[in-house]
């Protein structure tokens, strides 16, 4: 008998309290965007009150200045995302639903997209501040693996974006998936729990060598050299972990059973090329100054 592992009886929502028909239920996943939020505000400020981790010593900003700059990330988080999301994965549905563009409560978001929006967002405070634009990525770089450590917790607390049917000892019997696409196994189909293996990648390797780098190493001297690192440390690990995920349905036709959508790559491991690639330019760049 192939083992496996149930999926633990854990709630979507942190706890749901009624007082007649009104229903607080607040949710893991609004809880680890917060929370994200809430702790790289605090990396970053507190890496701005260390002015001798920066070039010539002096940190691109101040710390109050910190709390502006998150309130332009949180908006390019939710625009960026959620656009990316429509435009990447579910055009087709949206052009024809145009006002569910605007239902984020009902889930879908991209992290690519999330990306870029942060990006835009940063790239106006650097031009309205007069802020370094590579320093303040790599200030970026430091507290972003937090979030995305919670955010993929999250996503498995939800049991959804799991990975293929597996048959290691390791893999999780999610509810909701079906054993349509696991010819050859009895019994339950277990998946790879694909969302540990990015919190894992995404969120705490690539935080500690981030954090190490910047922090104990002096890299924040060398501008975008940490942006650099994450931008490719992530796609590296995004590529990686796609290799192991459930095919994205709206990819999957009879012709196309892995869902891959250009030169044999997902749509995720597409996305992350770019990423990939402004990386090691960044790397490049930095260690030429």
């Amino acid at each position: 008998m192939i083992r496996s592992i149930p999926f633990p009886d854990i709630s979507p929502e942190i706890f749901t309290l009624r007082i007649g028909d009104f229903v607080l239920a607040p949710k893991w996943y609004a809880m680890a965007y917060i929370v994200g939020i809430l702790v790289g505000w605090a990396i970053i400020a507190a890496a701005m009150r260390h002015p001798k981790l920066w070039p010539d010593d002096t940190a691109p900003m101040s710390p109050k200045s910190v709390e502006d700059l998150i309130t332009a990330i949180v908006v390019g988080v939710i625009l960026g995302g959620r656009l990316g999301y429509v435009l990447f994965y579910q055009p087709d549905y949206y052009l024809s639903h145009p006002l569910e563009i605007l239902y984020v409560w009902q889930g879908g978001m991209s992290f690519h997209g999330g990306l870029l929006g942060v990006g835009a967002a940063a790239l106006w405070f650097s031009m309205r501040r007069g802020v370094p634009w590579r320093s303040l990525f790599d200030a970026l770089a430091l507290g972003t693996p937090v979030g995305l450590f919670l955010g993929r917790i999250a996503n498995f607390i939800n049991a959804e974006l799991w990975g293929a049917p597996t048959t290691l000892p390791w893999g999780v019997v999610f509810p909701g998936a079906t054993a349509q696409d696991c010819p050859g196994i009895t019994g339950p189909c277990a998946r790879h729990p694909s969302q540990l293996y990015e919190a894992a990648l995404e969120g705490l390797l690539l935080g500690i060598i981030i954090w190490v780098l910047g922090f104990a190493l002096g890299k924040l001297k060398r501008p975008g050299f940490v942006a650099g690192i994450f931008l490719a440390g992530y796609a590296l690990s995004r590529m990686l972990v796609e290799t192991v995920r459930q095919a994205d349905a709206q990819f999957v036709t009879p012709d196309n059973p892995a869902g891959n959508v250009l030169l044999g790559l997902s749509m995720g491991q597409l996305l992350s090329l770019p990423m990939l690639l402004l990386g090691l330019v960044l790397i490049v760049t930095a260690r030429r100054q």
